[in-house]
C-alpha cells in the first residue's frame, strides 16, 4: 500500500477544518446546534495526520519521498495538540491552527511529487 493517499487525506481534512473554522468565525455558517462537526473534522485531521506520519515505521526504506513527507508532517503534531487548549474566540486559536499549514503543505508536496 502506498502512503500517498494518507497525506492527501490528512491535508484535505486540515483544509476542510480551516475552511469550516473560518466560515464560523466570519458568521457565514452557524454551527451552534452542530458544534460537534468542527470537532469531528479536527479529530479526523489528527487521526489522518498520525496515520500519515506513521508511515515512517511501516514504510521504512521503500520510498524516501514518503519518508521525507512523514518527517515534514511530524511538527504539525505540536499545534494540533495545543489547539484545544486555546479559546476558539481568540486570534491565538487562529494563529495556532494556521501554524500547522506549512507542515501539511510541505508533506503533501513531498508525498505527491514524483521523483
Amino acid at each position: 500500500m502506498t502512503p500517498r493517499p494518507l497525506f492527501v487525506a490528512a491535508s484535505a481534512s486540515y483544509l476542510a477544518n480551516c475552511a469550516l473554522g473560518t466560515a464560523v468565525a466570519t458568521r457565514l455558517v452557524d454551527t451552534r446546534r452542530i458544534r460537534w462537526v468542527h470537532h469531528a473534522v479536527y479529530i479526523s485531521t489528527c487521526v489522518l495526520a498520525a496515520a500519515a506520519a506513521s508511515t515512517l515505521v511501516w514504510n521504512r526504506g521503500r520510498d524516501a519521498g514518503d519518508n521525507r513527507a512523514a518527517l515534514a508532517l511530524l511538527p504539525a503534531a505540536a499545534p494540533l495538540a495545543a489547539i484545544p487548549r486555546v479559546s476558539a474566540r481568540t486570534g491565538g486559536h487562529v494563529a495556532l491552527a494556521l501554524s500547522a499549514a506549512p507542515f501539511f503543505v510541505t508533506s503533501l508536496i513531498l508525498a505527491t511529487t514524483r521523483r
